[in-house]
């Protein structure tokens, strides 16, 4: 395997150094989001526990560094810092009525949520990229190599397995890499993908859930 990749040509060298960066940023990015929604799952199902056995608002807004990787407790987070807001309006009679000052507490929160998708969502783009290109990239460099076999059998005059067969094992190397670095991110990005939209959904629910809590504090305000 070393013999060939070093009498390999110059661009199928070329085509196997680029997979090889892919494959190692595309592992790193997998351990590296693995972790991350690890954490963010299971501060999340924390979170979420706490704040419904405990309808304290303010207590729980003191307990917030307890879920720093939830995404649920910085919904609640920019809700509470701007039901502070609106609830100091109304109690200097500068805020809209309870109605509007609820429409900009959920528009607050909306504003967290996309910021928090986004932060999920992070770096997953670059997993589908590979999963999808670095296939066509291991083919690009079997194609080359195998013109280069045939550039070979036509300077030989000869077709002979010793003639054409190292040519042929470097130009597989090439399909093989491709795929060894697309599977793992294929099979991650899908796997992500999916965590992600589960947090997501966390992340709505909660968010119109507390809406109602936050409404009726106001209505009695």
């Amino acid at each position: 395997m070393i013999e060939l990749l070093i009498n390999a040509g110059p661009v199928v060298k070329l085509v196997l150094l680029v997979l090889v960066y892919l494959s190692v940023v595309s592992w790193a990015i997998i351990f590296f989001k693995w972790k991350t929604l690890r954490q963010a799952s299971l501060q999340s199902k924390a979170f979420q526990d706490y704040f419904w056995n405990n309808r304290h608002l303010d207590q729980v807004a003191q307990e917030l560094k307890q879920y720093p990787a939830s995404p649920l407790s910085r919904v609640f987070r920019g809700g509470y810092q701007e039901l502070g807001r609106q609830q100091r309006g109304l109690e200097n009679e500068t805020a809209a009525h309870p109605a509007d000052a609820a429409a900009n507490i959920n528009r607050a929160m909306e504003r967290v949520e996309r910021t928090e998708t986004e932060s999920l969502e992070r770096y997953l783009t670059f997993l589908a990229t590979t999963g999808s290109t670095t296939p066509f990239i291991g083919l690009f460099g079997t194609v080359w190599g195998i013109m280069g076999s045939f550039h070979g059998i036509g300077q030989s005059g000869s077709a002979s397995l010793a003639v054409v067969a190292p040519g042929i094992s470097e130009a597989l190397i090439a399909t093989a890499m491709g795929l060894m670095a697309a599977i793992p991110a294929v099979v991650a990005y899908n796997y992500f993908l999916n965590r992600v939209n589960v947090l997501l959904g966390q992340m709505d629910g909660f968010r119109q859930d507390f809406l109602s809590i936050i409404e009726n504090q106001l209505r009695r305000s």
